[in-house]
């Protein structure tokens, strides 16, 4: 549906994707039905609101002040996702959602990561991985010959004495990865 959105042909679409003309078609038919659309140039310029839909009636406006959720899912590319699966599955510890193909996904306390293979990974931010007992989880990580580019140090002490703590490792790529803690008074 994307593609039809940035103007290919179905031939074009059906050589990008490696599938047949007619797939193209039945899909794009599909899409057009699904959302209610009269036809191809429709599609091509839906809005992303299906017809039917509450936002589209009278009093429901785009303008209101964004408000972001939690965060639901973290995006990553690796260079070879067999080897990441392993690593983040099993010396992390992360439990392992699914694979599909050359696509992994793991469970980071309610958080999805979404892990893809590539070619050449591109840039991206840092994860940082809550923990309850930071010291306890540079422990154990150490053990499993994760390495660390520092030990476990406060970064910041709140004005209620909350304290926040952080040590940064390094996934089998280089790049890095954080565990961040909170230390209460007690």
């Amino acid at each position: 549906m994307q593609a039809v959105r940035h103007g290919l042909s179905n031939a074009k679409i059906a050589r990008l994707r490696g599938i047949s003309l007619d797939a193209v078609k039945f899909h794009v038919a599909n899409a057009i039905a699904k959302l209610g659309l009269d036809n191809r140039q429709a599609l091509r310029n839906w809005r992303g609101i299906p017809k039917l839909s509450a936002l589209n009636r009278e009093g429901n406006t785009m303008n209101a002040p964004v408000t972001l959720g939690t965060l639901g899912q973290i995006s990553r590319s690796v260079l070879d996702i067999k080897r990441a699966e392993e690593w983040y599955g099993k010396v992390l510890g992360l439990p392992h959602l699914y694979t599909f193909g050359r696509l992994a996904f793991f469970d980071c306390g309610g958080t999805r990561l979404y892990l893809q293979e590539n070619d050449a990974p591109t840039a991206e931010s840092v994860l940082y991985f809550k923990v309850n007992d930071i010291q306890s989880a540079y422990a154990q990580l150490r053990a499993r010959d994760v390495e660390f580019i520092g030990a476990p140090h406060m970064i910041h002490k709140h004005a209620d004495g909350v304290e926040e703590w952080l040590a940064i490792f390094k996934d089998p790529e280089g790049r890095p990865l954080g565990l961040i803690a909170q230390a209460k008074p007690g």
